[in-house]
């Protein structure tokens, strides 16, 4: 990244040569407000990603924490930060910190259990931050509940955050299918049965919404349930 940073920072520079990258650094990690950035605000905050991504190439996970905190300090409205600088710290930094105790042969499961813990914990509270700037973003429910599906292998804690994406403006089709089949998965069967019926009569028919699909699994439900035919669902539409 050597050839773009330095053009890049000597353009920010430009601006304000009064500026140095290592004490602004320095300023930000102790919560000192940068008002004079002004407009350079976002301008830098794209400099200083491919920084970060500089130091996730060197797994050097105690500047990398550092560096995505300085990035969304200086501009919180890309969800692009927020959201790569979560997988970083939920997926990137446990394989890490698990290969310096030894690896995933010599590591005890407990041990790596507590890493995901601890990490999920750090990335959590980033995607909180988040929710803070941007409360409406499907992306960001999605994010949490993926790290609790992915990562934690929490099922119930994923299908809630699952169903939280799926109630928001912006949210994808298939929040509210992955939500209902980590019902099933729990063995909340009748939860789940519920819950497809109402989402088949909300959802509009549109392919991307896969009505049909969703009417499967609700007769799926029904014979596991043993639903009698006559309260069985009837789709409107």
């Amino acid at each position: 990244m050597r050839p773009i940073e330095a053009p890049a920072w000597q353009s920010v520079k430009a601006g304000q040569s009064e500026m140095n990258l290592e004490a602004l650094e320095g300023a930000l990690g102790q919560g000192l407000v940068i008002g004079v950035l002004g407009g350079f605000r976002a301008i830098l905050a794209d400099f200083l990603w491919i920084r970060t991504n500089t130091i996730w190439e060197r797994k050097d996970r105690a500047k990398l924490d550092s560096m995505v905190r300085l990035v969304t300090t200086l501009d919180p409205r890309p969800d692009f930060f927020w959201i790569n600088g979560s997988r970083m710290i939920a997926y990137d930094v446990p394989n890490w910190r698990i290969r310096e105790e030894g690896g995933y042969s010599d590591v005890p499961e407990e041990r790596q259990q507590a890493i995901d813990l601890e990490q999920s914990a750090q990335a959590f509270d980033l995607i909180d931050q988040a929710l803070e700037f941007h409360p409406d973003n499907a992306k960001l429910y999605l994010e949490k509940a993926q790290i609790y599906l992915n990562r934690l292998k929490d099922d119930a804690n994923a299908a809630k955050w699952f169903l939280q994406a799926s109630q928001q403006a912006d949210a994808p089709y298939f929040a509210a299918r992955i939500h209902a089949e980590l019902l099933r998965k729990q063995g909340l069967d009748e939860e789940a049965y519920d819950f497809l019926k109402n989402l088949h009569i909300q959802l509009p028919n549109t392919p991307f919404a896969q009505k049909g699909i969703i009417l499967e699994r609700i007769l799926d439900l029904e014979k596991t349930l043993e639903i009698p035919f006559w309260e069985r669902f009837i789709p409107t539409e």
